[in-house]
C-alpha cells in the first residue's frame, strides 16, 4: 500500500519505518529541511533501539523516502498519517496547530480519495476539527465533492521499545465511521496481527479518549506507588516488599508499580494535563488526575529532600555524582525528566553536580546549557570522583550491578541515594555504604 506520514519525529518516524518494513511504500514528509537531510544521509534525529537499522534497510530497498515536498507527498499515499507533535499549550490543553496545519496541507494538495489518519495523541473531538479543516480547504478549491475519511488511530509506543511495540502491537485502536477507510486500515494492519486479531474498532471519540485514558491510568499507578513509598518510609515498611505482594494479585499485576523519582517524557505529563483540561472544558473535575500530577511534581524533589536531610539545606561546597539524565532508559529524551528538577535544585542550593548518562549527555548539554557548577562526565566512574554522594536517577542496565568497592573508594563519603531502588539495602550496609532508597523504611528486608 502507498502511505504518507506527515512528521518525522518520534511517532511519525517509527510508524513510517515499521509500515515500510511490512512491504508498504512510505513517504515521510517534514517541514524541517535539516531533519530530512539527516534522514536522507542515513542518520536519525532520535535515539531508539533498532530504529536506525530499520530506516536504513527500508530506505535502501526503496520502500521508505523522506521529503519536504508536500504536494508530492500528499499525492503519493491513499493513507495520510498525521504524526506531528501536540505540545501542551499554556492552559495545559494539547496544541493542535501542527495537526491542523497538516490537515490543511492535505486538503490543499489532494486530488483523489484519502484516508486521513490521526496518529498523534489528540484530545476528543480532534477528528471533527480535522474533517472540518480539510472540507473548508476543498470547498475553497471548488472540490466539494472530493471524498475523504478521517480516522483515529492513536499510537501506543513506549520510548526505548517503540520498534518492538509497533511491530508486535498488543492492541490497535481504530476509530472510524467510513467503511472504505475501515477496510483499508484493516488491510494495512493485517500483517501485524498474524497470530490473532488485535484491532479494536470503535467510534472516533472513543478512540481518541482511549489513548488519554491509558496514559492517565499508567501515570496514576506510578504516583500511587510513589505516595505509598512516602508513607512506607514513615511507618518502617519496605515498599519493594509491598510492591511484590500487591503485584502478585492478578487483578493488580506488576506493571508500573515501581516507585521512583516521578514520571517524565513526552507523553504522561502532557497527556495528564490535557485530560484535566478536557475535563474543565466539559465541567468535569478530574480530582484523581490533579492529585496524580501534584504527587508527581513533588516526587521529582525526593532525592533533593534526602540530600538536604543528610547534608543540610546549604549545599555549598558539596559535590554530587548523578547517574542518569534521560527520563527513562534506552532513550535520550530529556523532556520533563526528573533529572532536570534534581540538578536545578542542587545547583540552587550551591552544590556541584557531576552527571553521566550512557546516551542522553548531548541532549542534556543542549537543554541544560548555561548551568554553572554542572559538568558532564564520559563515564560512570568519572562522575564519582570526590563526590559527597551518588544519586541514581535513571535505571540504565549498566547501573544495576556496579563495582560497589570502587564507588566506596571514589566517593568522599560512602553515600548512595537511590531514586530507582536498584540496590539491596542489606548488601549496602554490609559493604559499609550509607544507603537510602525510595520507600525502603524497613530495618532489614527478610529473605
Amino acid at each position: 500500500m502507498k502511505v504518507t506520514v506527515i512528521g518525522t519525529g518520534y511517532v511519525g518516524l517509527v510508524t513510517g519505518a515499521c509500515l515500510a518494513e511490512m512491504g508498504n511504500h512510505v513517504v515521510c514528509l517534514d517541514v524541517d529541511e535539516a531533519k530530512i537531510r539527516l534522514l536522507n544521509d542515513g542518520g536519525i534525529p532520535i535515539h531508539e533501539p533498532g530504529l536506525q537499522d530499520l530506516v536504513q534497510r527500508n530506505a535502501a530497498a526503496g520502500r521508505l523516502q523522506f521529503t519536504t515536498d508536500a504536494a508530492s507527498a500528499v499525492a503519493h499515499g491513499t493513507l495520510q498519517f498525521i504524526g506531528v507533535g501536540t505540545p501542551p499549550d499554556e492552559d495545559g490543553s494539547a496544541d493542535l496547530q501542527y495537526v491542523l496545519a497538516a490537515a490543511r496541507s492535505i486538503g490543499q494538495h489532494m486530488t483523489d480519495y484519502k484516508v486521513i489518519v490521526d496518529k498523534s495523541t489528540v484530545p476528543v473531538g480532534t477528528a471533527d476539527k480535522v474533517r472540518e479543516t480539510v472540507r473548508a480547504v476543498l470547498d475553497r478549491r471548488g472540490l466539494s465533492d472530493l471524498g475523504f475519511a478521517v480516522v483515529s488511530n492513536p499510537e501506543f509506543l513506549k520510548e526505548g521499545a517503540a520498534v518492538e511495540d509497533c511491530m508486535r502491537p498488543d492492541r490497535i485502536i481504530l476509530g472510524a465511521d467510513d467503511e472504505r477507510a475501515i477496510l483499508l486500515m484493516r488491510a494495512l494492519y493485517t500483517p501485524f496481527m498474524r497470530n490473532h486479531d488485535r484491532l479494536h474498532l470503535m467510534d472516533l471519540r472513543s478512540a481518541e479518549f482511549t489513548k488519554y485514558a491509558a496514559n492517565a491510568m499508567l501515570a496514576t499507578r506510578i504516583s500511587f506507588m510513589n505516595e505509598l513509598a512516602r508513607l512506607a518510609e514513615r511507618v518502617g515498611a519496605d515498599i519493594e516488599m509491598v510492591r511484590r505482594g500487591i503485584g502478585s494479585d492478578p487483578r493488580i499485576g506488576t506493571h508500573f508499580l515501581y516507585p521512583g523519582t516521578g514520571y517524565g517524557g513526552s507523553c504522561f505529563p502532557k497527556d495528564v494535563k490535557a485530560l484535566i483540561r478536557t475535563g474543565e472544558e466539559n465541567d468535569v473535575e478530574l480530582e484523581i488526575l490533579r492529585s496524580v500530577e501534584r504527587v508527581n511534581e513533588r516526587q521529582k524533589q525526593v532525592l533533593v529532600d534526602k540530600a538536604v536531610a543528610r547534608f543540610g539545606a546549604n549545599l555549598s561546597g558539596r559535590t554530587f555524582a548523578l547517574w542518569g539524565l534521560a527520563f527513562k532508559p534506552n532513550t535520550d529524551d530529556m523532556r520533563e525528566a526528573p533529572s532536570r528538577v534534581i540538578i536545578a535544585e542542587l545547583l540552587a542550593r550551591g552544590a556541584r553536580v557531576q552527571a553521566y548518562d550512557p546516551i542522553a549527555t548531548d541532549e542534556a548539554r543542549r537543554v541544560l546549557q548555561g548551568m554553572e557548577r554542572l559538568s558532564f562526565c564520559a563515564n560512570a566512574h568519572e562522575a564519582l570522583a570526590g563526590a559527597d554522594a551518588l544519586l541514581v536517577v535513571t535505571e540504565w542496565k549498566e547501573f544495576r550491578n556496579p563495582d560497589f568497592e570502587f564507588i566506596k573508594q571514589s566517593l568522599a563519603q560512602p553515600v548512595i541515594l537511590d531514586g530507582r531502588n536498584l540496590y539491596d539495602p542489606a548488601l549496602m550496609r554490609s559493604l559499609g555504604i550509607e544507603y537510602q532508597g525510595i520507600g525502603r523504611g524497613a530495618a532489614r528486608a527478610p529473605r
